[in-house]
């Protein structure tokens, strides 16, 4: 008699998305139900992947009623790997980004007037970053790309994504055939980080566990012909791609693109947008609230794409991240900028907030530090401009400031189509 544990399968009618992009319904025995891979109004059977006294997590196995606003995903077999909406019209994702950004602030007793919605109209091809996984097929023998399955350790091979400019997903084919050839096997692999730039030039990063890995001769990775190319040992006990030692290193190490007619250079594993049409336009967006005459602060800078494309006669940078900071010196010096630059976390940088500049605050998915919404309370700068890649944080963040702000612009962009990732900008002005 077989042991195998077998499958928990639930089947349920669905109602709202909710923040994160899951979609929420109610199990049979009343706890909460969050799937992936089903759209509001659907009654779907969901593969339970996650169990908790208050709720269950998983991923749609069968759509039992399919809601009228459900398309067929262009990458059926690794959508909910990468862009989980690629289930929904491209109209009804903006009505739900635009809901979410809602919900946020709602939570936090702010009503706000619904934001302008910016986006470039492409739904495909748009990403310039992608890491992909390594899969060892033993049906074929060989060696994949891969991504992981969402609510799973699991893999599913693939040759690319859809969201992807198509020069990355031609790259990291050429690179799996490299290996195919050479018979690397998957488990000297950790990840494959792929980057191109608006010219098409690539850059990649092989991420190995193997301190003697060689990978690819310089002949070889001329015949890539990529911009640049690094092996790197990644410690395997970590299970982030982190840059333990650089193996080997072909050509260059950086790319550049430009923003507003100002050139940035930056490294395949630095941080800079990964959907620049898009992002320029947020750019615009937030220059028209920046006067040449006020000073502009610029915290979690990043390489300085924002303070320096804003227009301000002086601008200072404050970043924490030490590869930022050395292709933010590198991009101010090469056009001259008199920007100062600032090498500390925006909670170690607080004396720089006098009350007298305008502050611009781009922060990751955690917010702002505490002690940030307490310096800007206490000094009270006349203009905030708070652009986030997390809403609810956002929303958590604004209501902390609004005794002694008011919300004088609100604008949703759409950086990341056909996923749940909502990038919201709001400009305060001290009351």
């Amino acid at each position: 008699m077989s042991t195998k544990k077998q499958p928990h399968l639930e089947t349920a009618t669905f109602t709202k998305i909710v923040g994160g992009g899951q979609t929420l319904g109610e199990a049979a025995d009343g706890r909460k139900l969050f799937a992936w891979g089903v759209l509001p109004g659907e009654t779907a059977e969901v593969l339970i992947t996650k169990k908790k006294s208050k709720l269950l997590e998983g991923v749609a196995q069968k759509i039992i009623t399919p809601a009228a606003e459900r398309t067929e995903p262009k990458d059926p077999e690794s959508y909910l790997s990468t862009s989980p909406w690629q289930i929904m019209t491209i109209e009804a994702e903006e009505q739900w980004k635009k809901q979410l950004v809602r919900d946020a602030f709602l939570l936090n007793d702010i009503e706000l007037a619904e934001s302008d919605y910016i986006t470039d109209g492409k739904v495909f091809g748009y990403r310039n970053k992608v890491e992909f996984s390594w899969w060892w097929d033993t049906d074929t023998d060989q060696l994949d790309l891969a991504f992981f399955r969402r609510g799973t350790h699991g893999k599913i091979p693939v040759e690319g994504t859809s969201l992807a400019r198509p020069e990355i997903n031609t790259a990291a084919l050429r690179l799996r055939d490299l290996f195919r050839a050479k018979n690397i096997p998957a488990r000297e692999l950790k990840t494959l980080m792929i980057r191109c730039d608006q010219k098409g030039r690539i850059n990649a990063q092989v991420f190995v566990k193997n301190q003697k890995f060689r990978g690819a001769t310089e002949r070889e990775a001329d015949t890539l012909s990529f911009n640049g190319l690094q092996i790197i040992y990644s410690n395997p006990k970590s299970p982030a791609s982190v840059v333990t030692r650089v193996l080997r290193s072909y050509g260059e190490s950086y790319l550049s693109d430009t923003l507003h007619g100002i050139e940035f250079q930056y490294a395949t594993d630095g941080f800079f947008q990964v959907n620049l049409p898009v992002y320029e336009q947020a750019l615009d967006r937030i220059k028209k609230w920046v006067m040449d005459t006020t000073p502009v602060l610029d915290f979690y800078s990043g390489v300085g794409t924002i303070g320096l494309t804003v227009g301000a006669s002086s601008v200072t940078l404050v970043e924490q991240n030490e590869v930022c900071i050395n292709e933010m010196q590198r991009n101010v010096k090469r056009i001259g900028s008199n920007a100062r630059i600032i090498h500390a976390s925006a909670e170690k940088a607080l004396e720089f907030i006098t009350g007298e500049e305008t502050v611009i605050v781009d922060p990751p998915r955690a917010g702002l530090h505490d002690d940030v919404t307490a310096r800007l309370n206490d000094v009270l700068p006349p203009r905030i401009i708070y652009l986030s890649c997390n809403p609810a944080t956002q929303a958590r963040d604004i209501a902390k400031l609004l005794p002694h702000y008011k919300i004088v612009d609100a604008a949703t962009f759409n950086f990341f189509p056909r996923t749940p990732h909502i990038e919201q900008l709001i400009v305060l002005d001290r009351s």
